[in-house]
């Protein structure tokens, strides 16, 4: 049996967020909490989004203590905004962070059992559904507007929480990319990277299946037809593109995870606060080539999808060669030549790093096994 969760609504497009307020007054909430991150809020991305509640005299409060990699503290401080104000629905204006940071104050507004917010980390199995949450997303990576996960750090133990819990999903997305049109060429790199990543990984996760392997290989294509002219170019219709694809990524390994990218990855983020897209990318080419021993054909699959044809009648090795040179060739095109060495990453820091990750979350999908030693291999090919 498979089980699909998708959320009930989303617009695409340029000019996407004039729809907000005609579906905020037609579900009848009243009072907004606006979360955000205070770099988008500069850079005046935020008020795109506030004007057209400011046009339809909607009531907000904005939220903006938002960190790259949010904090339990973060989330707990949003809840006491949200409740301050009194807001009856979440608006979420960002990245993943703003999102992830949206949903889990949207989580402990119904569940106020969770306050100690370190017990929703994994299957949360929360008992209602979180304050209705929408999400406009700012850019082209986490897919967090569609997905049941979000991801919150626990400075103390210095880990990343993979909290996954169907109760978080946004009731409405809005994507449109006139919100990602201003990302700088970094963070355009780097979360198109992030949306490749959970791309391949939901592909060859153990438990794909037809529905999942549709999404992600649609976003695969995607990516590397419009990363490139997106990220060097601005390119208004490559961006349309990569907001969809890493949507549409975003639908599949929601529903059937990832892998030890993402458990490698959410490491360097948590001890070193290295930005998410950037550890999969560094870490994306290193797991691939590790994981090809058992799913080469699966990268044939890609390869062929992506204007590789010969592939078919290459032997795995080539195959994985290929791959693994298409995906760092990608890499260089958008300007991430950075290593886990450039993280702060020290060789001394590898067994720890390497216990955190096995204790990940999104180790178990991965169709490879692996132990602490692979684990240890894998960061120090990386560096």
């Amino acid at each position: 049996m498979t089980k699909f969760v998708l959320n009930e609504t989303s617009y695409f497009g340029k000019g996407a967020r004039k729809e907000l307020p005609n579906e905020i007054k037609q579900r009848g909430f009243k009072k907004v909490l606006v979360v955000t991150d205070k770099e988008l809020f500069k850079a005046g991305v935020t008020s795109k989004v506030t004007e057209v509640l400011d046009k339809a005299k909607i009531k907000y409060t904005i939220y903006s203590d938002v960190k790259p990699n949010p904090t339990i503290k973060n989330v707990l401080d949003g809840v006491e905004a949200c409740k301050t104000y009194k807001a009856d629905v979440i608006v979420a204006v960002g990245g993943g962070s703003s999102i992830d940071t949206a949903k889990g104050i949207s989580i402990l507004m119904t569940n106020p059992d969770r306050m100690d917010v370190v017990s929703l980390n994994g299957l949360s199995n929360t008992k209602k559904k979180g304050l209705p949450l929408i999400a406009l997303p700012t850019t082209s990576g986490t897919a967090a507007e569609v997905t049941i996960n979000y991801v919150i750090t626990d400075e103390e133990k210095a880990i990343k929480m993979v909290c996954v819990d169907p109760h978080d999903i946004p009731i409405l997305a809005i994507i449109d990319s006139d919100l990602m049109a201003s990302m700088p060429k970094s963070i355009a790199a780097a979360t198109g990277m992030d949306a490749l990543t959970h791309a391949i990984e939901g592909y060859i996760t153990k438990a794909h299946n037809t529905m999942s392997d549709m999404f992600h290989m649609r976003a695969i294509q995607l990516i590397f037809e419009n990363l490139p002219a997106a990220v060097n170019e601005k390119d208004e219709k490559a961006i349309e593109n990569m907001g969809l694809a890493q949507y549409i990524a975003g639908m599949g390994f929601s529903n059937v995870g990832l892998g030890i990218v993402h458990s490698m990855a959410h490491q360097l983020g948590a001890v070193y606060d290295t930005p998410h897209g950037i550890a999969n990318a560094i870490l994306l080419p290193t797991v691939m080539r590790f994981n090809g021993e058992v799913c080469a054909d699966r990268f044939r699959e890609i390869l062929i999808n992506i204007g590789r044809p010969d592939a078919a009648h290459l032997n795995n090795q080539d195959v994985i060669n290929t791959f693994v040179w298409m995906i760092e060739e990608l890499s260089k095109k958008v300007g991430i030549t950075t290593r886990v060495a450039d993280t702060g990453c020290k060789e001394e820091d590898l067994s720890m790093l390497a216990d955190k990750a096995m204790e990940d979350p999104c180790k178990p999908g991965n169709p490879r096994e692996v132990t602490k030693e692979d684990f240890i291999n894998l960061y120090r090919q990386a560096m």
